[in-house]
């Protein structure tokens, strides 16, 4: 059975929302997609839904911290912050708003998945490739600084697991790009 949120539940959703992501403060988690629903159960006592970017994410804590202390501050009492690991997120989740921002901020945002469905997975070589044209990407990775789509993978990871670091072969400049998933 499906439930509509109640106009209190909406309100609340938006102001969980509104907290900054830990690892990225320039996202909200609603930006983000990291914050599903809010359920009201009963005078000043909610439950919040929140999905993790990837099962083992160290910033869960600090996020359910924050929603606690930000709805605390908007008059509930009782707030349980509850993770919930279906649907899975994907970068998919991230709102238009999101990416701008992750862009306007130096990150790369994750490339369109343009398909519903099952992700075709190839395996490759186990070094990553420096040479644009060795990769099979499907779409190239844009810098966020100059635009050009002329970059190359410098390691899988970055400041965090969500992220890739890459380098701009037309302005030389490093960025971060937000992994798709």
């Amino acid at each position: 059975m499906v439930t509509t949120a109640t106009a209190l539940e909406a309100e609340l959703l938006e102001i969980a929302g509104s907290v900054p992501d830990p690892e990225l403060p320039v996202l909200t988690l609603q930006e983000l997609g990291v914050v599903r629903a809010v359920h009201v159960h009963g005078a000043g006592t909610v439950e919040v839904e929140l999905t993790p970017t990837y099962t083992g994410c160290p910033a869960v804590e600090a996020m359910a911290l924050d929603i606690r202390r930000t709805l605390h501050e908007h008059g509930m009492r009782e707030v349980t912050v509850r993770t919930v690991l279906t649907p899975a997120w994907s970068t998919d989740d991230i709102t238009a708003e999101g990416r701008r921002k992750l862009r306007e901020f130096g990150i790369a945002p994750p490339r369109a998945v343009r398909e519903q469905g099952p992700v075709p997975l190839a395996l490759g070589p186990t070094r990553a490739l420096r040479a644009p044209a060795a990769t099979s990407e499907p779409e190239p990775v844009h810098c966020p600084h100059c635009g050009s789509a002329d970059t190359e993978l410098l390691s899988r990871f970055s400041s965090t697991a969500c992220k890739a670091l890459r380098r701009c072969l037309a302005c030389r400049e490093p960025f971060d790009h937000f992994k798709e998933l």
